[in-house]
């Protein structure tokens, strides 16, 4: 592994860290507004969104298997499913899409 593995780990690591650390510090006592708690509540999910929706386009083999990922695992996930069910069952749909544009193209 490169030196430049080990940098980006502990550059998460202290991103999250700090992410973790800084309300606790500088928000001594509990937060009243409701703008700041729910900005606060979902900043997690959009960093998450942000990160894995770009990489799902590029991981398949095309197009069309990161679409059909996308299109099941958003579906799966307003239906209220588990984590692991909604990530097999876009992978199926991933694999079904690049099976099916791979025998058509």
């Amino acid at each position: 592994m490169s030196n430049n593995f080990f940098i980006y780990v502990a550059i998460m690591a202290g991103v999250t860290y700090l992410v973790r650390m800084l309300p606790m510090v500088l928000f001594r006592k509990k937060i009243q507004s409701r703008f700041v708690r729910s900005f606060m509540y979902y900043i997690p999910y959009a960093v998450l969104a942000a990160m894995t929706i770009p990489d799902i386009f590029y991981a398949g083999n095309g197009l069309a298997a990161g679409i059909a990922a996308l299109v099941v695992g958003v579906i799966l996930a307003l239906f209220e499913r588990g984590l692991l069910t909604v990530a097999i069952c876009s992978c199926v749909a991933a694999y079904a899409a690049s099976f099916v544009q791979d025998r058509l193209f």
